[in-house]
């Protein structure tokens, strides 16, 4: 088969439209999470966007690549997405503080012990305030269902707050009957 009849593996899309649209610093170290997922760690962020304030489109790939870091058990990518002094709240808990915090509570260099799954489900983004919000579904240990509203400076996330409900429940029976 030649090259141009390949297709790239969605995985692959990802991480091709993310290293485009950011600036790569800081040299790769490999690491594999007690739960066997291969990471690529970095003493520096891994990631600048070249943009101040996003688009929806930049607020889209940044989304996916905070799910794309949990989903691989990369700590270093999702905490990247943040800014160094962000807070990190799913009320009435406790809040994280920055970036470092939020790496090590992502799961660090050693990965978390079972793996994390997050899935978007809307993705909506105010380009004027640089607020968005996403509806999604997490998996670690439970189920959860939720919304979260961000707040964007520089493009990182400077603001993260989620609301949650347990549930085990698939996404399309949990919504019911009010599908959009």
């Amino acid at each position: 088969m030649d090259s141009s009849s390949r297709q790239i593996p969605r995985g692959i899309k990802s991480i091709v439209k993310l290293t485009l649209s950011c600036i790569v610093v800081g040299l790769p170290l490999a690491a594999t999470s007690l739960s066997g997922q291969t990471q690529v760690m970095s003493t520096k962020q891994p990631c600048v966007s070249t943009e101040k304030a996003l688009s929806a489109k930049g607020f889209r790939s940044l989304m996916e690549a905070v799910a794309e870091g949990w989903n691989r058990g990369n700590a270093q990518l999702a905490a990247s997405c943040f800014d160094e002094n962000a807070v990190f709240s799913a009320p009435p808990s406790p809040p994280h503080l920055g970036r470092k915090e939020l790496f090590e509570w992502f799961g660090g260099l050693k990965g978390r012990e079972l793996p994390m799954h997050m899935k978007w489900h809307h993705l909506l983004f105010d380009p004027a305030q640089q607020i968005g919000v996403g509806e999604f579904t997490f998996r670690y240990r439970i189920q959860t269902h939720g919304l979260v509203i961000v707040k964007i400076s520089n493009s990182l996330i400077v603001n993260w707050r989620e609301y949650e409900i347990e549930s085990p429940l698939p996404w399309d029976r949990f919504i019911g009957d009010n599908r959009f």
